[in-house]
C-alpha cells in the first residue's frame, strides 16, 4: 500500500508538470491572448488601462492619462510558419480591435502610423501629434502611408472624392459624416467595417460604421482620385 502510494503521487506530480514543447507554444499565444484581449467596449478603443488607484470621475467614467504604452513589433514567437504563431504584437493589436485574422493585417505601414498617432488629441485646425482634426488626420494618413494628396477640410475631401457605395469601402478609402449640418467629419477606412478617424471626445481612435453613433451620421464613402498622386 505505501509503495502503491508512493507509485500515485509520484505520477501525479509528473503528469502534471510535463508538457510537450508544441503545447507549450499554444499555451504561450494563449496567455498572450489573455493578457491583451478585453472585451471591445468603447474604453479599448480609447486605449484607456483600468488599474488599481486608476482615476475615476464623478460619472464614474475613467479619466484618460497622457501616457500612451505602444506595442513592439518583435515577434511572438520565434518559430518558423505562418499564422499566429509568427505575426508580430502590432499584428495580434490590431486584429483584435478590427475582429480579424492576424495574417490578414499586412499593411504595416498603415497600422504603425494609426499606432503613432493614437490617441493623440483632437484639437480643430490642428495638423500635428499635440492636436489634430479630423481632415488633417485623414490627409496626413493618405500622403504619408499611400502617397495620396487631398485638400484640407471634410467638406472639400468630400467633393474631391469618387463617390463610392459603403459596401465597396476599400482600406484607404475615406468615409464621411453629417454630425452638423453639411459634411464635417471624416475617417480613413480600414477593413471589417472599421475606420481611424480623430474624434472630438477620443482624440485619434479606431470606431466602427455600425456603431449606432456612426451609423446615423454616416453620409458616404470616396476615393481619392489617381491624378492626385505624388508622382
Amino acid at each position: 500500500m505505501k509503495h502503491f502510494f508512493f507509485v500515485s503521487v509520484a505520477l501525479g506530480i509528473f503528469s502534471g508538470t510535463i508538457i510537450p514543447a508544441s503545447a507549450q507554444i499554444s499555451v504561450n499565444v494563449s496567455r498572450l491572448s489573455d493578457a491583451l484581449y478585453v472585451k471591445k467596449s468603447e474604453k479599448f478603443i480609447e486605449g484607456i488601462e483600468m488599474n488599481a488607484g486608476t482615476p475615476v470621475n464623478e460619472q464614474g467614467t475613467v479619466k484618460r492619462t497622457d501616457e500612451i504604452t505602444t506595442l513592439s513589433t518583435r515577434p511572438l514567437v520565434n518559430h518558423s510558419g505562418s499564422g499566429i504563431e509568427n505575426c508580430s504584437a502590432l499584428q495580434f493589436k490590431y486584429a483584435q480591435l478590427l475582429d480579424m485574422d492576424v495574417e490578414s493585417i499586412t499593411n504595416q505601414v498603415l497600422y504603425e502610423f494609426i499606432e503613432k498617432w493614437w490617441a493623440t488629441p483632437y484639437r480643430y485646425g490642428g495638423a500635428t501629434q499635440k492636436g489634430v482634426d479630423c481632415s488633417a488626420y485623414s490627409g496626413t494618413l493618405l500622403h504619408d502611408v499611400y502617397g495620396l494628396v487631398t485638400v484640407r477640410t471634410a467638406r472639400d475631401q468630400y467633393e474631391a472624392c469618387e463617390k463610392i457605395d459603403k459596401q465597396d469601402l476599400q482600406e484607404g478609402d475615406l468615409v464621411f459624416f453629417k454630425t452638423r449640418r453639411g459634411v464635417n467629419h471624416v475617417g480613413v477606412y480600414l477593413r471589417n467595417g472599421y475606420f481611424t478617424h480623430a474624434s472630438v471626445g477620443n482624440g485619434v481612435t479606431i470606431s466602427n460604421l455600425d456603431e449606432p453613433y456612426y451609423k446615423k451620421k454616416y453620409t458616404g464613402g470616396g476615393k481619392i482620385a489617381v491624378r492626385n498622386t505624388i508622382e
